[in-house]
């Protein structure tokens, strides 16, 4: 989903909506990527009739039904944990 969060309005609709979504089983994926396992076509139509009728105003959201199959299929790249965290036994000093 990509929508804007400029005004005060924006963010809370913004806001809505991911609670929304998360109230209704949604789990993200990534930053703005958001999915949720269905297990039938009618359960899927009202899921998307949900999202319809709560959709913010402003903005884009897309909707992609991929099967399950398809889903464990993904495949997950990722690049290499840093911190700039000072471990605690490193940091010393005040306790």
């Amino acid at each position: 989903m990509d929508i804007p969060t400029l005004t005060i309005v924006e963010k809370r609709d913004y806001r809505c909506f991911r609670k929304l979504l998360i109230k209704n089983g949604f789990i993200m994926l990534q930053e703005s990527v958001y999915c949720k396992m269905i297990t039938s076509p009618s359960v899927e139509n009202s899921v998307k009739n949900l999202i319809y009728k709560n959709k913010p105003a402003e903005g884009l959201v897309q909707i992609l039904t991929i099967t399950e199959k398809q889903f464990v299929k993904m495949d997950y790249v990722v690049g290499e944990n840093t911190s700039n965290v000072i471990d605690s036994e490193e940091r010393g000093g005040i306790l």
